[in-house]
This record gives structure tokens, C-alpha cells and sequence, in this order.
């Protein structure tokens, strides 16, 4: 340890250990545990080591592996899963733990869209009995705010879903501009300037979680995510797991993104490896330790960050219409060329030495151009649990690292999480509007995936996105591959699998069409002549249609039909989700005989 004092100010002495010299530098390893040793003296300073050992637990768990939690969670529910699956099957014989597929149901976003929609998918799921089947259910933007709701009950999958059903429509039907009364408006004050009291640094993204809170509230909610686990503590629910990414200023979401999963065990990033417990996530940590204890935030904050639709900048905009980056990358990055060819004669070839390279820094246009295009109103703060934590070369090997590096930053771990106090996290919609990276993680070994589409406009590209994102990262994904006949009248349900590649899953895609709805209000059951409006439900437009991303508030009808829509194309497709599962169970078996041998 080197010390730094003004001139005339250095004198030192050595209480215990005399075999260390005056001096400004301290060779803390030659110091015995428990001795002290004072560095300098005088009016101004009065410096003393003293090394302890501090081999105790990090507070930040750091590994791929599941948590101890949510090993167990599995454990438990693959008995409700199993009882359902030969129920459903009509199996003979009971499956053994080493059988039982993992399945899951993941949503996408769409604001009040997804939300509604998300509960006629969920009815259906409960008719069919498939909700028994499912170990987890993941979300983001909107779908969080129906699973929300949803784990409040902790015997929720087990009751009839109608019920809750009907309390949300109160609140998506009814005026939003209650939502700005001065009651309302003072209490979002009391409640900011709280948050700010307790340690967390505000945004008007937590705004817009108390905003969220008295749109689907009837009063002020305490709940918080931690509290879910009463929800899952038997294995009575599948897992919920929210999303959201992690950004860099004057970066575009497909230049650095970092994904962020939210379980109600704990709060992490899968690329790293570094997790810590719900509870303390928004509290201070340094160097792995927790060394301010906040209060954990209330859940419609989380829900502000969550679907927080004031994130996007420029260049997720242009991502997300399907056009190239390409031109507004060469305007908005530093340019970096190989001269090691370049040169005449050529420069000599040193072994084990990267080439040279010609770093043009971007001028003052550039910079300016690049702050219009890469900023975002509004992201969310909270403490970096990861600060203070060194990302050495090693990372670079890591095979969950490796997994998930896909940033300008990647080749040089430190300039990745470490360095800043706070994480800036977005919607994940904002990218390619999936919540599926949580299944991919291989730790999970999901099997199946029920693909629960709800985005507004193109029902193809968020799909497109995905596939293209999985292979460029190297992640066992099926091919999805469409006719265009199939592209242009979309079906409602198409299965994805690969049997000669087990580590991809099955993969059971939903998309959000009005297609046999128009004739028919159940499977078989064509409609009436006066009952033909009901089955006219405008989802193909983000702009015009009843349901656009940006509405809050819908008709009773538009809500009714939405969800009527999503439970209907659920249950018109019960042989598709059957076949499904069969083969799930089939090669999860044949996995088994193959281990044997």
C-alpha cells in the first residue's frame, strides 16, 4: 500500500511488527494478522493499518449454476407436473423425475395489449390443464403487469382465472385521467421523495411505476417481488421470471445490452454469473459485499422499469423496423483499421502480438449525431451490485460468458459492469421483444416453450429477431422457418423442432391473429349471423387498431373480444399443444436410455 502525504508530514513507527522500515510504501503481505502498524503522524494525520481476515461469503453469489432455491422449486414442481402430464396423456405409468419435461410459457410486450391478451392465454391454459404442465412463466413490458397481478394469490393457477379477469377489466375500461387527480398527484410526490430518503436515485421511470400502480390498483399496493415466493414455495406455481436489459449511454441497445433476469429468489445477469438476492437488489455493494442495506423497492417500480416505454432512443427504432444500422454506424462510431498490411515494406510478423491498428477518434459531428441517435429519455438507476467487482481475462473463456457477450465492449471485460455506481436498465422490448432468454440458459434444460405472441403489427419479425440473435450467439434454438404463404396468412399455431438436436428446444409458437375467430366462438361452435361482429378483432395495425401499443384504456367490447381472441386460439390448437408435450416426454425418455448406455 503506497500513501500519499505533503511534504514534512512522513514520519512512521512501528508498534508490533519492527521488521518493516519507515516508509511512504506498506508491504501489507509481510504484516501478521492482527498487527498494527502506524504509517504516519502528525496534526493532520493519524494513519494505522491493521489486516484482518475477510475469506467471509460474498453477498453477490457468483456461478452459473441455478440457486439452491430454485433447485428446490424444481424438485417440487415437477410433481404437479408429472400428476398433469399423464392425466393429459393418459399415460400408464407414473413419470420419474429423470422423465418429466421442463416446460414453459413466455410472452412478449405490448403495453395494455399484451396484458389483456396475456389473460385470455392464461384461461385457456387453465381449461386444457396445460397450466399444471408449465415450470416457469416469463414476461416483460406489459405481460408483467397481468403476472403481477396473477402471483398476488398464491394459489392462483389452481382457481378459476375469471375472476381476475373481471377486476382488471374495471380498470382497463374505466378513465385514466383519474390517475392525475391531486390526490393521486400528491401521493406520487410523498411516495418519490420516500424512495429518494431511502437511497435509491429517482427517474421518471418511477413515476411511471405509481402511474401503473393506480391504473390496475383500486389503492396503493405493498407488495413486492420477494413476496412471490409464497406463490412458489410448495411448487404449487410455475416460476415467474421478468426481464429487462442493462445499457450504456451513447450506446445503441444492439451495440451493448446486458440481459437482467428477475425471479422471486433473486436478481442477476446470467453473462456474468453474478447474482444477488431479491431483497437486496437497489441496496449498495462493493467488491461483492453488501455495504448498504436498502429497502427493497415496492413492485410497481419494478413494473415502471419493467415496461418502461420511454426507453428507446433512434437506433432501436430503426432496429426494430427491420433497416440497417449500417449508415448511422459509420457516422457514430470511432473507426479502428488494420495497417499492419498497409504499410510499405511491410512491418515484420511478431508472433503472439495483436496486428496493428489505426484508431480514428469521431469528431465533433459525429459526437453530436451520435447523442441524438443513441439517447434515451428515460432509463432506470439502480446501485451496480456488481461495482468493485475486477472482470479479469478469464471471462473470456467462461462458457455463460461466451454465451452471452454481444457488445462493442466484450473484448475488454473491464469496461463492461463493473465501472459504473448505477445499472441502466430498459425494456427489453426495445430489442427484439422476447422474454425467452431466461429458458435458454442451458442450467434449466427447458424442453418445450409455448411462444405467446402479443406484439402489434408484424407477427413475424420479433420471431425472425430471435432466431437470427440465437444463432449469432451460438445458442441451440429450432429453425423457424415459414412459407411465404405462411407469412402472409398467418396461421394460429405452428410447431418448431429439431429432432436431431436435442439441446434446442421445442419451441410451440402462438402468434396474434383473428383468423377461424372471425367464424367461430369456440372450437366447433361456428358463430351466429348477429354474433359475427364479435369475432372482428383488429389486431393488425399498430397504429389504427383499438389495441395499439400506445392505448390505455380500451372499450369493455375491445377488452372482451382480445381476450375471448387469445383463449380461443389456444384452445382451437389443444392437438398441436398435445403433440407437443408427447414428444417433450418422449425425449426427455430417450435421453434418459442414452444415458444408461
Amino acid at each position: 500500500m503506497e500513501v500519499l502525504l505533503p511534504k514534512n508530514s512522513i514520519s512512521s513507527c512501528c508498534s508490533s511488527n519492527k521488521g518493516i522500515k519507515p516508509s511512504m510504501t506498506v508491504p501489507l503481505n509481510r504484516l501478521n494478522m492482527g498487527d498494527r502498524i502506524r504509517i504516519a503522524h502528525d496534526k493532520a494525520y493519524d494513519i494505522f493499518v491493521t489486516p484482518e481476515n475477510c475469506q467471509k461469503d460474498l453477498d453477490v453469489r457468483l456461478g452459473s449454476t441455478l440457486c439452491a432455491e430454485e433447485q428446490d422449486f424444481i424438485c417440487k414442481r415437477k410433481r404437479y407436473v408429472a400428476a398433469a402430464l399423464k392425466k393429459l396423456l393418459h399415460l400408464k405409468e407414473d413419470l420419474h423425475d429423470d422423465e418429466v419435461p421442463v416446460v414453459a410459457a413466455m410472452t412478449t410486450a405490448g403495453g395494455m395489449r399484451s396484458m389483456t391478451a396475456m389473460y385470455g392465454s392464461v384461461r385457456a391454459l387453465q381449461k386444457l390443464n396445460v397450466i399444471d404442465c408449465l415450470s416457469y412463466i416469463t414476461g416483460l413490458s406489459g405481460t408483467t403487469w397481468t403476472m403481477v397481478n396473477l402471483y398476488e394469490d398464491p394459489e392462483w393457477s389452481s382457481k378459476d382465472v375469471d375472476r381476475q379477469i373481471s377486476e382488471i377489466r374495471k380498470h382497463v375500461v374505466k378513465d385514466k385521467l383519474c390517475c392525475f387527480s391531486v390526490e393521486n398527484l400528491k401521493y406520487y410526490e410523498k411516495e418519490m421523495c420516500q424512495r429518494q430518503q431511502e437511497g435509491y436515485k429517482i427517474t421518471f421511470s418511477d413515476l411511471w411505476g405509481l402511474l401503473i400502480e393506480s391504473m390496475l390498483n383500486n389503492k396503493p399496493n405493498p407488495y413486492k417481488l420477494s413476496n412471490q415466493r409464497q406463490a412458489v414455495n410448495r411448487g404449487q406455481n410455475p416460476l415467474p421470471i421478468y426481464v429487462a436489459l442493462n445499457v450504456k449511454e451513447k450506446y445503441s441497445t444492439l451495440d451493448f445490452k446486458e440481459w437482467l433476469e428477475f425471479t422471486p429468489y433473486e436478481v442477476g445477469f446470467p453473462k456474468y454469473g453474478a447474482f444477488v438476492r431479491t431483497e437486496d437488489f437497489g441496496s449498495e455493494f462493493f467488491m461483492g459485499h453488501l455495504v448498504k442495506k436498502n429497502p427493497e423497492s415496492r413492485i410497481c417500480y419494478l413494473q415502471g422499469t419493467w415496461s418502461n416505454i420511454f426507453s428507446q432512443n433512434v437506433l432501436d427504432a430503426l432496429y426494430l423496423a427491420d433497416c440497417s444500422e449500417d449508415f448511422w454506424h459509420t457516422w457514430t462510431r470511432d473507426r479502428m483499421l488494420d495497417i499492419d498490411e498497409e504499410t510499405y515494406p511491410p512491418l515484420p510478423k511478431r508472433p503472439n502480438v495483436r496486428s496493428t491498428r489505426l484508431f480514428i477518434p469521431s469528431g465533433n459531428l459525429t459526437k453530436v449525431l451520435r447523442d441524438v441517435v443513441t439517447m434515451r429519455p428515460v432509463v432506470s438507476h439502480y446501485h451496480n451490485f456488481m461495482k468493485g467487482l475486477q472482470m479479469n481475462n478469464t471471462y473470456l473463456e467462461n462458457d455463460a460468458f461466451c454465451t452471452w457477450k454481444d457488445t462493442v465492449l466484450d473484448s475488454s471485460p473491464n469496461q463492461l459492469s463493473k465501472t459504473p455506481d448505477h445499472l441502466e436498465l430498459v425494456d427489453a422490448a426495445f430489442f427484439i421483444n422476447t422474454s425467452c432468454p431466461p429458458l435458454l440458459r442451458p442450467e434449466r434444460k427447458v424442453d418445450l416453450i409455448l411462444h405467446l405472441n402479443y406484439s402489434g403489427g408484424s407477427q413475424t419479425l420479433p420471431l425472425d429477431l430471435s432466431t437470427k440473435y440465437y444463432a449469432k450467439q451460438g445458442i441451440p434454438y429450432p429453425k423457424t422457418v415459414l412459407s411465404e404463404d405462411d407469412r402472409k396468412n398467418l396461421k394460429e399455431c405452428y410447431l418448431f423442432d429439431e429432432a436431431d438436436n436435442p439441446k434446442a428446444p421445442i419451441v410451440l409458437y402462438f402468434p396474434l391473429v383473428c383468423n377461424t375467430f372471425q367464424k367461430y366462438k369456440a372450437p366447433g361452435v361456428e358463430r351466429s349471423p348477429d354474433e359475427m361482429e364479435d369475432g372482428e378483432a383488429d389486431v393488425t395495425s399498430t397504429i389504427f387498431s383499438p389495441y395499439a401499443t400506445g392505448l390505455l384504456e380500451y372499450t369493455e367490447e375491445n377488452f372482451n373480444k382480445l381476450v375471448n381472441l387469445t383463449n380461443y386460439n389456444i384452445l382451437n390448437n389443444e392437438r398441436m399443444i398435445l403433440k407437443a408435450l408427447r414428444i417433450a416426454v418422449e425425449r426427455k425418455k430417450r435421453q434418459k436410455r442414452k444415458s444408461l448406455f
